[in-house]
């Protein structure tokens, strides 16, 4: 066995051992099993070990590691035992029942006794497939998921793959994480499953991976393209032939385009979860706007308004994959300001301009990066490094207004010791006065209340 298929990990390492030696000692064996099996082939350390334990009932195993971890039983379905405090999984093989009416609500059954290679049949890919003693170090690939990880390969293990419907999104981001080509016959079956029965929170896990994990997110969208299930995705499949103009925009259709921008996108990830999912949301909804506006006028294709357009269908794709609104109302503005960056460098524009966009927009350092991302997609029209990017990041660091919107100066305390008692006049008194913050007109409290005072003793 080659030397790659080592935990570098020693604490990692040492649990393993601990539950290995706990496991034999009752009769039972231990395999590593799917994504870190798969990892360590590639010569990557995992960062979490699946365990598939064969030879024990669910009982057995329990009590056998209550002794030394605590353990958490996670549903009858699945049979999953998670070691809490530690990136750790084990199962125990199951099978589906066959009758499944005797037993409401219950669709598998713990099968200890079952092979491993029977076992693996279950799994999604046959990347995915195989399974790997620590102990013996066997390595057991029924399916040859070790020659389609050298042929850079994409298949399905079994037929069992029609039985969650889920497994083409996993295969959605499985290949933009690994660069890898679905094979026909996979894309083929993808073709007769369908997502209208999968809740959308598992739907949402997987666009995760592809956003945050895809080192060519382009390459998953295609899968989809391929196995037809854009049909789920009406906001995407709006973008397939929808035309640009071919000076701007050499490289093709909004969605050749799109897929540009996603790669350069993934790229250009820092790290930061949250800063890196609204980002690629920002650059995959980017243009949802554009089949809705385009027109070819006098052989001039154009997309004028596109950008508010897009608020839109950014909305209805994304509420049907996660509820997390605030998520939502975060891309939105980067959708509908995206082209914000090169009109206001072009205009050379005023502090309050960027004070203003960084209102609307919130982060104007995520909105640089989706718009960077637009200016880039356009192979093979050469990139120059998108200085409007540059200028406005710039300014809004100035005006420390680069990650958040301008703070209020004067709030309601202050207007309180004025003699301002609540209501809508004190509201319309405040927006008065952040607008004249935003304008540059209120640059300290004091000011701020000088502005105030003014307005008090004014004509109404």
């Amino acid at each position: 066995m080659p030397t790659r298929f080592r935990l570098e990990d020693p604490h990692l390492r040492e649990v393993l051992h601990r539950i290995e030696h706990t496991i034999r000692r009752g009769g039972g064996r231990v395999w590593l099993v799917g994504g870190c099996v798969r990892d360590l082939a590639l010569g990557r350390q995992p960062r979490d070990l699946d365990i598939e334990v064969v030879g024990l009932s669910p009982g057995q195993v329990h009590a056998l590691l209550a002794e030394q971890f605590s353990i958490q039983f996670v549903g009858k379905v699945f049979q999953v035992f998670k070691l809490q405090g530690l990136p750790i999984d084990l199962s125990i093989p199951s099978r589906r029942l066959a009758d499944d009416t005797s037993l409401p609500g219950l669709l598998r059954q713990a099968d200890p006794d079952m092979s491993i290679d029977e076992a693996l049949t279950r799994r999604d890919f046959t990347i995915n497939a195989m399974a790997w003693d620590p102990d013996t170090m066997e390595l057991r690939d029924p399916f040859n998921g070790r020659g389609d990880l050298d042929s850079r390969i994409l298949r399905h293990a079994s037929t069992r793959f029609a039985e969650d419907p889920l497994r083409v999104l996993r295969g959605m981001q499985l290949s933009a994480r690994f660069e890898l080509t679905v094979a026909p016959e996979t894309v083929a079956l993808s073709r007769t499953l369908s997502q209208e029965s999968l809740p959308s929170e598992r739907l949402w896990e997987e666009w995760k991976k592809l956003l945050l994990q895809g080192r060519k997110p382009s390459l998953g969208l295609q899968f989809l393209h391929h196995c037809g299930w854009l049909r789920f995705y009406p906001e995407l499949a709006a973008l397939e032939g929808c035309p640009q103009d071919p000076i701007w925009h050499p490289e093709g259709d909004v969605w050749v385009h799109t897929l540009h921008c996603l790669d350069w996108f993934a790229a250009e990830r820092t790290g930061d979860e949250s800063d890196d999912l609204a980002v690629g949301l920002g650059v995959l909804c980017h243009d949802f706007g554009k089949p809705a506006t385009t027109k070819d006028e006098y052989g001039v294709v154009t997309s004028r308004g596109h950008e508010s357009e897009g608020a839109g269908p950014t909305r209805r794709f994304l509420q049907r994959l996660t509820n997390q609104h605030d998520l939502i109302d975060e891309v939105v503005p980067l959708v509908c300001c995206h082209l914000r960056p090169r009109a206001l460098y072009d205009a050379d524009a005023s502090d309050s301009a960027v004070r203003r966009l960084a209102k609307q927009v919130r982060r104007i350092d995520r909105l640089v990066r989706v718009a960077r991302a637009d200016h880039a997609g356009r192979p093979p029209k050469q990139f120059d490094g998108f200085p409007a990017g540059e200028w406005l990041l710039t300014r809004a660091k100035r005006l420390v207004v680069d990650r958040r919107a301008p703070l209020p100066i004067v709030m309601g305390r202050h207007l309180l010791k004025l003699g301002v008692q609540p209501g809508p006049d004190m509201g319309r008194l405040l927006e008065d006065c952040y607008e004249a913050q935003l304008d540059g007109d209120v640059g300290t409290l004091e000011d701020g209340l000088a502005y105030v005072k003014s307005r008090l003793s004014g004509p109404n």
